[in-house]
């Protein structure tokens, strides 16, 4: 019996064994693809993010040239940070807010806003993509968590090690969960209305939540993070993404996601044994593989493939694919994965 991509994918979240894993990439709309270079040449970043045609045309594209199970909606983890109020710089060069988060008055000028109106370009995108790929390919809405959006907000851009998130985590400890609360409070609307829009699924990125040690991320990070995908009602399942996190992994189980997402540094049978089969796993292929040779790029899929013997998981990269990964290994990709049977994936993957 023939299997339509969503419901391939839907299984998955239960948990369950799917005739063949769904696969998709984070990032798959990007630098990598010429066409999606194309679009960039003419329009800035955030206008195709803000302009629904075009920020449709660019999640299209990893689906028709790749062939991928799940359309995710072309977008940035940024932008509820400037509906709250901040000013937003996406270049690249990688994100800028000029004016960070640094106290309790930086605070209390954060607004709260109705994802319709300042963000309505996200929802009307995704109704877009529904449409155009009907009602058997999933379509994936996402947003930051707010541990890692707060990490943004406070840091002004990406740094190694966050000081300036630490220093206020530690000396205004309140103050800073009450930030993490407005960011919580203002992501499960953002989310809502793209479920609303018809998201068959949301991702929740935390991708900076390894930088802190298993005290502090239960302490700031956790509850806020548990604070969205609760008030989301299990509308749709939600995934988990979180990046260099194996120390956390038995409390970040606890988030309440139907799916966790992990990086390529931990071991997914060895996380399947630790926390059950009640939660399934996505990942977690190393994204600098798809640089590598046709024949480690198969093995090294295969080998991810076989490790839950197709039990609630979706196939993915442990992290986005880098833009100078040659389109060709990411199809190898993508193809290896959903031609593998999942009865006879291992012995090809041990013979490799």
């Amino acid at each position: 019996m023939s299997i339509n991509r969503k419901e391939l994918f839907l299984r998955a979240c239960r948990g369950e064994t799917p005739p063949r894993l769904p696969v998709w990439m984070m990032r798959q709309a990007g630098r990598y693809l010429p066409e999606y270079r194309e679009i960039r040449a003419k329009h800035a970043f955030l206008e195709v993010c803000k302009t629904p045609d075009l920020a449709m045309e660019v999640s299209l594209q990893p689906f028709r040239r790749l062939g991928v199970d799940a359309v995710i909606v072309f977008s940035d983890i940024l932008i509820p940070a400037e509906a709250m109020g901040l000013g937003l710089e996406l270049g690249d060069a990688g994100p800028n807010l000029p004016n960070p988060v640094r106290s309790k008055a930086d605070v209390d000028k954060l607004r709260n806003f109705d994802p319709e109106v300042e963000t309505g370009f996200l929802p009307e995108a995704i109704r877009r993509i529904v449409k155009s790929v009907g009602p058997e390919v999933p379509v994936l809405g996402f947003a930051a968590a707010p541990w890692t959006l707060a990490c943004y907000m406070v840091e002004g851009k990406t740094k190694e090690g966050f000081a300036s998130v630490k220093s206020f985590l530690y000396h205004e400890p309140r103050t800073f969960r009450e930030l993490l609360h407005r960011i919580a409070e203002a992501t499960i609307p953002y989310l809502k209305a793209q479920i609303a829009a018809g998201a068959a699924a949301v991702q929740l990125f935390d991708t900076w939540c390894g930088e802190l040690d298993l005290d502090d991320y239960n302490r700031f990070a956790l509850p806020v993070a548990q604070e969205v995908i609760s008030g989301l009602g299990h509308r749709v399942p939600v995934i988990y993404y979180t990046k260099a996190s194996h120390h956390l992994l038995p409390a970040i189980a606890q988030s309440g996601a139907n799916v966790l997402s992990v990086d390529w540094r931990v071991d997914l049978t060895e996380i399947r044994k630790s926390l059950g089969p009640r939660i399934a796993l996505q990942g977690n292929v190393d994204p600098a593989v798809l640089l590598g040779p046709p024949e480690k790029i198969r093995a090294v899929t295969l080998d991810a493939v076989a490790s839950l013997s197709g039990q609630g998981h979706i196939l993915n990269l442990g992290h986005g694919i880098l833009q100078n990964t040659p389109v060709e290994n990411a199809q190898l990709f993508i193809e290896a994965g959903q031609q593998s049977l999942l009865q006879d994936v291992r012995p090809a993957a041990q013979a490799s």
